[in-house]
């Protein structure tokens, strides 16, 4: 049997929302996202190869293969364009899904992205990676929000299930020591960043212990920053109100075309 993504579909409007979470999450961490999005869409929130229920898919870990997965299990279900947002992780694999197929994302909103500069907080990373304990699970969402909000229940019951399954854990230790070699991300060229001409929303917490705000300076002209005042990395939960609120503005801009040089 060859494994394959994972993802929870709701909706059957004409337009269509793809959501990636992030590092050591699941699809079910848009639970309190998707019903303030509009009703009359059809959304798509994806298990990223080696987490939850896309547990076995083969050689997780890059976000490049990640994007490509997920761009290929679109095409498969026939979903020709789409507006597309992801978290951290799964912001770095959003940004390398329109870089690869622009023409399939009609708008791109991006949460305190990975990729967009090398600095990270590994150690805070690969603690996250290894907690099983659902109090050890809480201790880190904490230490990764900002100092006015806490994280909600449903999230720490996703991800203490989530954790529970055989290999899980062991996994997210894998790929977190991948992603933080000598406590440094990858990053996605701007040169290639500044090709991007759909609508970008680039969302980030103010008190972000995990990727510093400092990563929305000098971004593409194009993009649109909002700074989150208070919050930290887990603007999902901290915020599920605010971000679908800016994710249904981000729907409705229209995409720029690029200046010449």
């Amino acid at each position: 049997m060859i494994a394959s993504l994972h993802v929870a579909e709701q909706g059957a409007g004409s337009k269509a929302i793809v959501l990636l979470h992030g590092f050591g999450g699941c699809h079910d961490i848009w639970h309190d996202v998707i019903p303030a999005l509009s009703p009359s869409v059809r959304t798509l929130a994806y298990d990223l190869p080696g987490h939850g229920l896309s547990l076995d898919f083969p050689g997780a870990g890059p976000a490049k293969l990640a994007a490509r997965a997920v761009l290929a299990d679109l095409t498969a279900r026939s979903v020709k364009r789409f507006h597309l947002i992801g978290h951290s992780m799964g912001g770095a694999v959003a940004a390398l899904m329109a870089l690869a197929e622009p023409d399939k994302v009609a708008s791109l909103t991006l949460l305190a992205p990975g990729g967009f500069g090398a600095e990270i907080n590994g150690p805070l990373l690969r603690r996250f990676a290894a907690t099983r304990d659902p109090s050890d699970i809480q201790a880190c969402l904490l230490a990764m929000s900002g100092p006015l909000t806490r994280p909600i229940d449903h999230t720490l019951d996703a991800l203490g299930d989530m954790r529970g399954r055989p290999g899980q854990v062991e996994r997210l230790i894998e790929i977190a020591a991948a992603m933080t070699s000598q406590d440094r991300q990858g990053v996605i060229p701007r040169d290639r960043l500044e090709t991007l001409t759909m609508p970008v929303m680039v969302v980030w917490g103010s008190d972000d212990p995990m990727l510093p705000v400092a990563h929305t300076d000098n971004l593409p002209v194009q993009f649109h920053v909002h700074h989150v005042p208070g919050a930290g990395h887990m603007l999902i939960e901290e915020a599920p109100e605010l971000i679908a609120t800016i994710i249904r503005r981000n729907m409705n801009h229209r995409a720029r075309p690029l200046r010449p040089n």
